[in-house]
């Protein structure tokens, strides 16, 4: 069961299935968790969205944990790219949730430019693989909250 959840129901694992590398995974997962969020955010609101984040949230922690020590920070883990996706989008939708996106998958890539975001990504463990993402999530929810300001 952690591995189902740690894979975010199988999706870490399809382009180690298509193509024998988990490269991108994290990606792709927060491809499939975007629309979600925005379907609960537009659905039920902003509320929804917080909360959906704070159960992935916990979920994450529960699943990687159980991971950890046989699989470290496997590309296919990516229940946290999901986390990351959720908080990034929370109260967004339209243009304004993609600004968000994207700054949450630079940040989660590149790590450097964004303060705490490597800083946590170096700790050992659950915490490091879970909370970087949570960290560069909310670089993209402050900039997608930023953007719908300033033009919408």
């Amino acid at each position: 069961m952690h591995r189902v959840v740690a894979s975010f129901f199988g999706s870490g694992l399809i382009l180690r299935r298509v193509r024998g590398d988990d490269a991108g995974s994290g990606t792709l997962a927060s491809l499939i968790g975007f629309p979600l969020s925005l379907w609960i955010g537009s659905a039920l609101g902003w509320p929804a969205q917080l909360i959906g984040a704070f159960v992935i949230a916990l979920t994450a922690f529960w699943s990687v944990r159980a991971l950890v020590d046989d699989e470290g920070d496997a590309g296919w883990i990516v229940i946290d790219e999901v986390l990351g996706v959720f908080v990034a989008t929370v109260g967004l939708l339209g243009w304004p949730s993609v600004i968000a996106f994207v700054v949450f998958r630079v940040a989660d890539i590149t790590k450097g430019p964004f303060p705490g975001v490597r800083h946590v990504d170096e700790m050992a463990g659950t915490f490091g693989i879970v909370a970087d993402d949570a960290i560069a999530g909310l670089y993209g929810l402050a900039a997608g909250h930023l953007v719908r300001a300033l033009f919408f």
